[in-house]
């Protein structure tokens, strides 16, 4: 208690006045490139999007960190959550940016921040937060962004909700419930779809399979962006099952569409391999188990969130799936058709995978060397690596103006 309440007068003696900065009227030019959150550090580094990846520039996800601290110290159950997340998934860290995205102009990043259970929009002239969204319940997870760049859905992962919010405003156009702790998120290709992903309880001890009911409701959620209204559920367990991989958790983790739609390729919780679901059949159709890295504890308990594998992509022709080895430290380029992998390229903790803006290569996020690496499509091989904040996660394209300097 002495501790807490020698913070809380520090924040009431620094807290700022925060006042948001109006979008400008400006259509600058704008140039592609690739955000890279560091979760723990509440940064955002800017990237070149392909070819060296260089860096161009950083930015500050938590301005306003000062005056939400205050809140949640003022606010006995704000702070029970704060520090349960910090303890939990944070591994005793603050998760002060989860994912990101670009409003279409190109003049601010809208990010979620788990630990303070919001989604914020940054002037990305200024610095300044533009708005504000805070989520039902008391954290924030990932976002998804509408093909046509409109429209962000965030995860609200402690009250079973998917808020949709106009990039541009934060104003809510629609939510609807989901399963428990709803991670993952996707827009279908017409933007008609939005699927979620709930991954259940991942901060127990109770990892071993026969205690796997503990860890609640999990399924897939299909929404209609229209009415946002459920239209569908699918619940992996009697897939799996069918498929006769009762041992599997049907915890569905990163997962990724085939250009066509016809697929879902999706990771599960404690598992070192690839699932394929075939939309059309309603049916799981392939499981491959890709390598176990020896050096890795076997004690569930031991890996983060229950993650055994969290990353994965997809190449834009659809023919190579790029996997983020978590727990195994590596990360490989899969074909698609026989479900192999390619060389397994050595990574610290790689906690995502996404695609390079010329879609020639894989670029995961190594959370325990503080870096981005690209790894060629094509190869197989790393072709470049680039330093960056504390604990990068998520890994986006966006755009900004040609001129952008930080603010």
């Amino acid at each position: 208690m002495r501790r807490i309440r020698s913070t809380l007068c520090a924040l009431l003696a620094a807290a700022p006045l925060m006042i948001g900065t109006p979008a400008s009227a400006a259509a600058p030019a704008l140039q592609e490139v690739m955000f890279v959150g560091n979760n723990w550090e509440g940064t955002v580094d800017v990237i070149h999007s392909r070819g060296d990846f260089a860096k161009i520039g950083r930015i500050n996800v938590v301005p306003d960190k000062t005056q939400r601290l205050l809140e949640i110290y003022l606010n006995p159950i704000k702070l029970a959550y704060y520090l349960g997340i910090q303890q939990g998934p944070g591994e005793g860290h603050d998760q002060l940016v989860d994912d990101m995205y670009t409003t279409p102009a190109g003049d601010a990043l809208v990010a979620s921040r788990p630990s303070f259970a919001d989604v914020v929009s940054i002037d990305l002239a200024t610095g300044a937060v533009r708005w504000r969204f805070p989520v039902s319940g008391y954290r924030a997870d990932h976002m998804s962004v509408s093909p046509d760049g409109t429209k962000v859905a965030v995860s609200a992962s402690t009250s079973n909700t998917v808020h949709v919010l106009d990039i541009v405003t934060g104003r809510q156009l629609g939510s609807f419930t989901a399963g428990d702790k709803p991670h993952e998120n996707i827009f279908t290709r017409d933007g008609r779809y939005l699927w979620n992903m709930s991954i259940g309880e991942v901060n127990t001890s109770l990892d071993d399979p026969s205690q796997d009911w503990t860890k609640g409701d999990r399924h897939i959620t299909i929404a209609d962006t229209s009415t946002y209204r459920v239209v569908r559920t699918i619940d992996m367990r009697t897939r799996l099952d069918a498929f006769g991989r009762s041992d599997l958790s049907d915890a569905v983790r990163p997962a990724v569409l085939t250009p066509d739609e016809s697929k879902l390729y999706f990771q599960v919780s404690f598992f070192a391999g690839l699932v394929e679901y075939d939309i059309a059949t309603d049916k799981v159709t392939r499981v491959t188990e890709l390598p176990l890295n020896p050096a890795t504890s076997p004690d569930r308990t031991a890996w983060v969130n229950d993650s055994r594998h969290h990353g994965l992509s997809i190449s834009p022709d659809g023919g190579k799936l790029c996997v983020a080895g978590t727990m195994d430290d590596y990360a490989t380029v899969v074909d698609r058709a026989t479900l192999t992998p390619g060389p397994l390229v050595t990574a610290s903790k790689p906690y995502w995978a996404t695609v390079s803006g010329d879609g020639l290569d894989c670029v995961i996020s190594e959370s325990g060397a503080d870096r981005v690496s690209a790894i060629s499509f094509a190869t197989g091989q790393k072709v470049a690596t680039v330093a960056v904040g504390d604990h990068p996660q998520r890994v986006r394209i966006g755009h900004i103006p040609t001129s952008w300097t930080q603010p």
